[in-house]
């Protein structure tokens, strides 16, 4: 499996839609913190994505200090930071009116766990259609993924194939969720995970060959091999030599190639996804803390103890502990 693949399965994405809007006339509204909508829908998430998929019309969008970028049918844009946003017309983008804030009780009244809530606004002109939703994920897991990512992420599924097909199937599956369809939110949530792994896809290929970050490392012919084997088998006893073989560097070329790609060594990345994910299997099991070492590549617990300490600052048992309280 290539390491896109082992990287979004291993961080637990959870998608959900939570509202519809449709919306008329002029309006502009500023997003709710993507952690208060969090804390009502999934309060057990790491780290959330907002994002918003145009159905119909058109619109713009802008970080809180950023400039606006225009949206129309089948495009999609993603804040994979979590950053506040704003959405508008085309008629409040230059008139900088300040927007309605979506927080307090008008967003109680909207977030309902498991239910897609309704948003209507205006009577006159051309309706404008916007499925909202969000990404739930493990933060320290997504890191390679999320430091590769802007903080606005703009991608346009209007051009059929795999994109049409989404497009279309969530705007059914709201309408399915609005009729009280039983699994209407099941179905919602993996096709949001869909959503997310085909803008990762769609930003990857507009990346420029030797562009720096994880997604651009990716795309090299050498280290991206490097880290499919890393992420294939992260218990390997895997050694900058042995990986240079396989991929057909020398050990010193490819060490300087992942470095200047990825900004860390390759043994240091390993070590840090091993230990990211030995936290969440004690975060989520009770297994001893011999077997957690031995199942991501180590082979003793005081080897396992001190790289857990070096990259989260306690020992692998008090920071169980810590995320039991």
């Amino acid at each position: 499996m290539d390491a896109l693949s082992e990287v979004l399965g291993a961080i637990r994405l959870t998608g959900a839609v939570f509202l519809e809007m449709q919306l008329r006339a002029q309006w502009s509204y500023l997003t709710a913190p993507a952690r208060k909508i969090a804390d009502v829908l999934m309060p057990e998430a790491g780290h959330v994505i907002p994002y918003h998929l145009v159905t119909a019309g058109t619109c713009y969008a802008r970080l809180v200090d950023g400039e606006f970028s225009a949206l129309d049918e089948g495009d999609l844009i993603l804040f994979p930071h979590g950053d506040r946003h704003v959405l508008a017309t085309a008629s409040n983008v230059g008139a900088r009116l300040a927007p309605t804030d979506i927080t307090g009780d008008t967003l109680d009244r909207l977030l309902r766990r498991g239910d897609v809530a309704q948003l209507n606004a205006g009577s006159d002109g051309d309706a404008t259609r916007i499925v909202c939703g969000y990404l739930a994920c493990d933060r320290r897991l997504a890191e390679p993924i999320l430091a590769s990512l802007p903080r606005l992420l703009k991608v346009s599924f209007a051009d059929g194939g795999t994109a049409d097909w989404i497009r279309s199937s969530i705007r059914y599956s709201v309408a399915e969720s609005a009729a009280q369809r039983p699994g209407s939110a099941m179905v919602l949530a993996r096709l949001s995970e869909v959503l997310f792994a085909e803008a990762v896809r769609h930003h990857m290929d507009t990346l420029l060959p030797g562009a720096p970050g994880w997604l651009g490392a990716l795309r090299d012919r050498y280290v991206g091999r490097a880290l499919a084997l890393l992420h294939g088998d992260p218990a390997h006893p895997w050694t900058v030599e042995a990986l240079g073989r396989r991929v057909g560097l020398s050990r010193s070329g490819l060490g300087q190639r992942f470095t200047a790609l990825i900004g860390v060594p390759p043994m240091q990345y390993l070590a840090r996804w091993r230990t990211s994910l030995a936290a969440q299997r004690l975060r989520e099991t009770d297994a001893p803390i011999i077997r957690v070492a031995n199942d991501v590549g180590y082979d003793s617990e005081a080897a396992f103890n001190r790289a857990f300490k070096r990259e989260f600052g306690l020992p692998p048992a008090a920071w169980r502990k810590s995320q039991a309280r």
